[in-house]
């Protein structure tokens, strides 16, 4: 047939070029599961700061609430947020005013503690008595 035209053989992706292709995308999918890890933990140790962060401030709270006027030196203990044990510690120290005392709060990783999440500074006022 001298009048037509010859006709394209159809054309298709290569063995080759399909596997580069998984190759680049296993790559891009590696990277974006990484990244979500990292973001997973980093929320969980937000999420860890944030409930030592309410348990210093309660430990400042309870002390201005009961009137308390400690000596100086330390204080250790423990406290459940959340359904997580956090240590404590206060350091409590003189200050140049007789009638004030500094409380140093810091709370401390459940498994680690020398890991401080937070550390939070507060005064004590010796109550005048009447």
């Amino acid at each position: 047939m001298p009048g037509r035209p010859p006709t394209a053989a159809p054309r298709g992706f290569t063995l080759l070029e399909t596997l580069v292709a998984l190759a680049v995308l296993a790559i891009a999918l590696a990277a974006i599961l990484r990244a979500a890890g990292a973001e997973t933990r980093h929320t969980e140790e937000l999420r860890l700061r944030l409930l030592a962060d309410w348990v210093a401030q309660n430990r400042l709270a309870l002390h201005a609430a009961r009137g308390d006027w400690l000596p100086p030196g330390f204080q250790n203990g423990e406290e459940t947020q959340a359904g997580i044990r956090l240590q404590w510690r206060e350091e409590i120290s003189a200050t140049p005013n007789p009638a004030f005392r500094r409380i140093e709060v810091g709370i401390y990783a459940p498994d680690d503690g020398q890991h401080a999440l937070r550390k939070l500074t507060g005064f004590l006022v010796e109550k005048r008595r009447k």
